[in-house]
């Protein structure tokens, strides 16, 4: 997927680009054009540079895998298409809001952006989620980044005046260069029904072609206990703690402390450890809700 020239305000076209390395984060409230700015920033330094990489850091709205994860994928050298068709790392956050998810979403960034470095990765576009409420924690949630992963160039889009609390400050900073951007012209608000269709539709993609899968749990380290609760999302995670795949929970043996889950993995070959997300889906409409940390 590319951008549509008619998504690119000029000013975008304007940015200089040349010699950008390390981390650029795109933040920015939700349906601003956060993932437009990001795809673009990726096409232009494709075009130029050699070792880029797009983090696509939204577990609701993600664009590059299901739901409750967050994915790091690389482009192969002279190509600048999306999504981008080299090597792949995803971290499982467990949930579709970063709200109450907070410690997740900072370890998956921090290791997946780890993982783009020991890669040789030049630099690494994080487009982030939409949560920038105060109220909610996000600002905190964008500073916390921001001291964690040391973004060289900030891109700030502001629609009114939700950044100015990060913004303001970090314009005082010598640690990062900050662009502030405004929204394209095709960026609108969507509503909350619109935003649970596309999850739906994400995770019924990401399922077409799962089969039931039976896992004896004792063999396994579950993280963080082995509460499991019917059709709860899970991990099944490598010896470094990348998601191999993720799981609905159909069935719970629990007299032989088995579980049956649907996924696409075909075998528990490599797999380290089970990871507990806190949102359930259904197998069949593929919708999502919440659940509280005891189920």
């Amino acid at each position: 997927m590319t951008n549509r020239p008619e998504e690119i305000p000029p000013e975008w076209e304007k940015l200089d680009l040349a010699g950008l390395s390390g981390t650029l984060m795109v933040v920015g409230p939700p349906d601003a054009g956060k993932s437009t700015l990001a795809r673009y920033l990726f096409k232009r330094l494709c075009e130029t540079s050699s070792g880029v990489a797009y983090l696509d850091g939204d577990p609701g709205q993600s664009t590059l895998g299901p739901p409750g994860t967050m994915t790091l994928a690389l482009a192969e050298t002279g190509d600048d298409s999306f999504p981008p068709k080299g090597p792949i790392w995803r971290g499982f956050v467990g949930s579709v809001s970063p709200a109450g998810h907070m410690l997740p979403v900072l370890t998956c960034a921090a290791r997946l952006v780890g993982a783009a470095k020991q890669a040789g990765v030049q630099a690494v576009i994080y487009d982030t989620s939409g949560l920038v409420e105060p109220t909610k924690g996000g600002i905190y949630l964008k500073l916390a980044k921001i001291d964690l992963l040391r973004p060289t160039v900030l891109f700030a889009i502001k629609r009114n005046q939700e950044l100015n609390s990060l913004v303001l400050p970090l314009r005082r900073s010598r640690r990062m260069q900050v662009v502030e951007l405004s929204p394209p012209p095709a960026a609108r608000r969507r509503d909350p029904s619109v935003r649970r269709a596309h999850r739906a539709a994400q995770f019924a993609h990401y399922f077409k072609n799962g089969a039931q899968l039976r896992v004896s749990w004792p063999q396994y380290a579950v993280f963080p206990a082995p509460r499991f609760d019917l059709h709860r999302l899970v991990a099944l995670e490598d010896v470094d703690g990348f998601s191999i795949g993720l799981g609905i929970v159909t069935q719970i043996d629990r007299i032989h402390r088995q579980v049956m889950l649907h996924t696409p993995v075909a075998s528990m070959n490599g797999v380290d450890a089970i990871r507990l997300g806190n949102v359930a889906v259904d197998p069949e409409t593929f919708e999502d809700r919440p659940l509280s940390s005891r189920g």
